[in-house]
């Protein structure tokens, strides 16, 4: 597999993901083709969520992916593919990282990057996606109501390089989309292993109440599964519930 080898650099925009797609509308690009930011005015997270970040200090980046071999059923597991490409980049960097279902890299009980992945589907394949992508690399002070980020630099006192961790960052999200074509079964079993509270007993919010649930798994469709003390196994797609840190 050739190295995704186009990178185009930008000062700032409203968000990666955005500008990405609008290119996209113009022209095809080599998959793997990344856009990065020094700064979002208005970086997208999931749903309505937002993205902060203070200029020329975090990754910012979209990638464009064309995972036609991809049934839709299955889009989820691109999503496990690029949580672990992240996941093991940054764990070159520290210990205690985890992917907490189903779009967040965390150190620990703190947010150290997240995932907005927007498909375009053409019958039962995706065509594309465009993989955005914030990473809290060298940013300290978070002034948004978001409660709890971190970066790396927090974490390990480093200052760290922004184009070299760009290229760094690249290389290990293009070996994980490779498993993800060669190897499933792996990308799975990895996915389990790095899953934030896997097997293990804590307090979540369902609809009004809060209970107590062991994660189990993802189901194919990426569904959260969780088994209550009572033995009952739940599954839980997006919004339907909400971690208790």
């Amino acid at each position: 597999m050739e190295i995704w080898q186009k990178l185009i650099k930008l000062d700032s925009v409203d968000s990666t993901n955005e500008h990405t797609s609008n290119i996209l509308k113009q022209k095809k690009l080599p998959e793997g083709s990344i856009f990065f930011s020094m700064s979002q005015t208005a970086g997208k997270g999931l749903g309505s969520n937002t993205w902060e970040s203070e200029k020329g200090k975090n990754l910012l980046l979209s990638i464009v992916l064309y995972p036609s071999f991809l049934e839709v059923k299955d889009q989820f597991l691109l999503s496990k593919a690029v949580s672990l490409g992240i996941s093991d980049y940054c764990n070159t960097k520290t210990d205690d990282i985890k992917i907490k279902w189903p779009n967040d890299i965390y150190y620990q009980n703190k947010k150290l990057a997240g995932i907005l992945i927007e498909n375009s589907i053409k019958g039962s394949k995706i065509e594309k996606s465009i993989v955005g992508i914030g990473l809290n690399l060298n940013q300290e002070l978070f002034v948004s109501n978001a409660p709890n980020p971190i970066s790396l630099k927090s974490i390990t006192g480093i200052d760290f390089e922004i184009d070299k961790e760009l290229l760094v960052l690249r290389d290990f999200i293009q070996d994980s989309y490779l498993k993800l074509k060669t190897d499933r079964v792996s990308l799975n079993k990895l996915y389990l292993e790095k899953m934030f509270r896997y097997n293990e007993f804590h307090l979540y919010k369902i609809e009004n109440q809060t209970l107590e649930l062991k994660i189990t798994g993802v189901n194919e469709f990426g569904h959260l599964q969780a088994i209550s003390l009572d033995g009952v196994t739940n599954e839980f797609d997006l919004k339907e519930i909400e971690f208790v840190l």
